[in-house]
């Protein structure tokens, strides 16, 4: 049985799959930042939804990085997490 490690090099050998992952880096970082914020503020997925007035489901899906919530909601998320979230612009690296 491959590791999750090999098997995901395998799928990133593929051009096109490589292309796909890659267009999707945006939303898996905004995720990885929530994530975090969620973690270092000691708080459970429902607790952050208790806090939202949502569901615990809604912050699930928030997080996967499947998806961009919208910054009304990233803003509603921080609040929940004691943060405050901000938007910057910075240049693009060169390839």
């Amino acid at each position: 049985m491959k590791s999750l490690k090999d098997l995901k090099a395998q799928l990133l050998a593929n051009p096109a799959v490589r292309q796909a992952y890659d267009a999707q880096a945006p939303e898996f970082e905004l995720a990885r930042e929530l994530i975090a914020a969620r973690t270092k503020a000691g708080l459970t997925q429902g607790d952050v939804a208790a806090r939202m007035g949502t569901t615990q489901s809604v912050v699930a899906r928030i997080e996967s990085g499947r998806g961009t919530p919208s910054m009304r909601t990233v803003q509603r998320f921080a609040s929940a997490v004691g943060a405050r979230a901000v938007v910057r612009m910075e240049p693009l690296t060169a390839a």
